[in-house]
């Protein structure tokens, strides 16, 4: 059964897909069926420049643990830099 879970946010970056480095603009976070990973369900991040189209993308689909660890990761290293949230304001 498709969740239908998707959460959209504009965020300010690099991304390295097949021809380089380009920009990205738009994190699409979703937990739904993946198209490669072999899961039932997956976390799956798209980061994009929309305005570059398609072949500006970088895909990753996680299992809902690894996607856990990666957000304790984040936050973890954030944390350790003396980053806060009043910082992304």
């Amino acid at each position: 059964m498709c969740t239908m879970i998707v959460e959209r946010a504009g965020i300010s970056g690099s991304g390295k897909g097949v021809d380089g480095w380009f920009p990205v603009s738009r994190v699409n976070v979703s937990f739904d069926h993946p198209t490669h990973a072999p899961l039932d369900h997956a976390l799956n991040i798209d980061f994009v420049n929309e305005a570059q189209g398609p072949g500006a993308r970088v895909a990753v689909e996680l299992s809902s643990e690894s996607g856990l660890a990666l957000a304790h990761a984040i936050q973890t290293a954030l944390q350790r830099a003396g980053v806060t949230p009043a910082d992304a304001g």
